[in-house]
């Protein structure tokens, strides 16, 4: 075998692995669903949930369906893309496995600026849901800024490591300011904060859907056109400057990028994190470091890590169930810690 057949057999094994990777994702996905519409107070079994998605339910069982589950499903679904691809640009950006929206203040910045904006009103329900994302937004790209400046050196540039501890001590410190501003909500607006930081998707009808899904809509196809520049700057810097690209000024535009993401999806989701460090790292062992490949298919991995542990926390606890974000911790701190001990070897 030549060296040209040789690669161009090697390609077609991996288009092959690529294509196959998808759709046992969307299989996955898709089980997930269907569990997740079968999980709950009421229990609709299969037949009766396939009979009210065609539109031969009961009024009950379309209200529980369409009014209460599908639009929680459709926000987990579309929060566990959002933060994989945000994970996935902070990794390409600073070149280091740990970066994660959560682990550099992120999601602590969106948080603060959600719980400074619900203090000014009576309660959760009466604060505007279409501004939540912009607040959030604000709130991250403060912390963000924060974190930038601090890791920044002029004759360095970025440092990946810097980033990452910066990013832990700053996302502590607002972590602190949250709870000491706590005591000034009364008990309701608490209850709203201690369930946003434990990361329960509290946003569950459609209305949150709609704040969310514009946002996405116009960012994630913009940054996958920047595929190739986050695989340029994987090279290095050196080799990126010599290919002629701009690096301070792509990380700045795809910074912003993974922090919008990252901060309209918390908006509506609570504090979760880990998801944007487990699914990049999940897609590169299956298909590779090309960002063409990994953007999609870190998508389908949050998508699937996210709906199935929402359906967990339903299912053990009918009663009262238990956040999706402390199952998707209890894999990503053990995660985190073992890539934290290969990083320092």
């Amino acid at each position: 075998m030549t060296k040209k057949q040789w690669k161009t057999s090697n390609q077609l094994r991996k288009e092959h692995q690529i294509k196959w990777s998808f759709l046992l994702l969307l299989v996955l996905l898709i089980a997930c669903i269907l569990v997740s519409l079968n999980t709950g107070h009421i229990r609709l079994t299969p037949i009766e949930t396939v009979m009210t998605l065609i539109g031969k339910g009961t009024e009950q069982q379309a209200l529980i369906l369409f009014d209460f589950r599908l639009p929680r499903i459709v926000i987990a679904i579309l929060v566990g893309m959002g933060l994989a691809i945000s994970g996935a640009i902070l990794q390409g950006i600073v070149r280091n496995p740990l970066a994660e929206p959560g682990i550099i203040g992120i999601n602590a910045g969106a948080g603060l600026g959600v719980m400074l904006f619900i203090s000014f009103f009576a309660s959760v329900s009466e604060a505007p849901v279409y501004l939540m994302p912009v607040v959030a937004f604000v709130g991250a790209g403060a912390a963000s800024f924060i974190v930038y400046v601090l890791s920044y050196k002029k004759y360095e540039g970025l440092s990946p490591i810097r980033l990452v501890l910066t990013g832990v001590a700053v996302a502590a410190g607002i972590d602190a300011l949250m709870i000491v501003l706590t005591l000034r909500l009364d008990p309701d607006n608490y209850q709203f904060l201690a369930t946003w930081l434990a990361g329960s998707i509290w946003g569950s009808n459609w209305t949150f859907v709609l704040a969310l899904l514009p946002w996405l809509l116009v960012l994630l196809p913009f940054v996958y056109t920047k595929a190739s520049v986050l695989n340029v700057l994987n090279l290095g810097d050196e080799t990126s400057v010599g290919l002629g690209v701009n690096m301070e000024k792509e990380r700045r535009v795809l910074l912003v990028l993974a922090v919008a993401i990252a901060a309209v999806c918390v908006s509506v989701s609570g504090g979760i994190g880990f998801v944007g460090l487990i699914a990049p790292h999940l897609t590169r062992r299956l298909v590779g470091d090309k960002h063409e490949h990994i953007l999609p298919i870190s998508a389908m991995v949050g998508a699937v890590l996210l709906v199935l542990a929402d359906t967990i926390g339903r299912w053990l606890q009918q009663s009262v169930e238990i956040p999706a974000g402390i199952f998707v911790a209890i894999i990503g701190a053990p995660y985190f810690l073992y890539l934290l001990a290969k990083t320092k070897d």
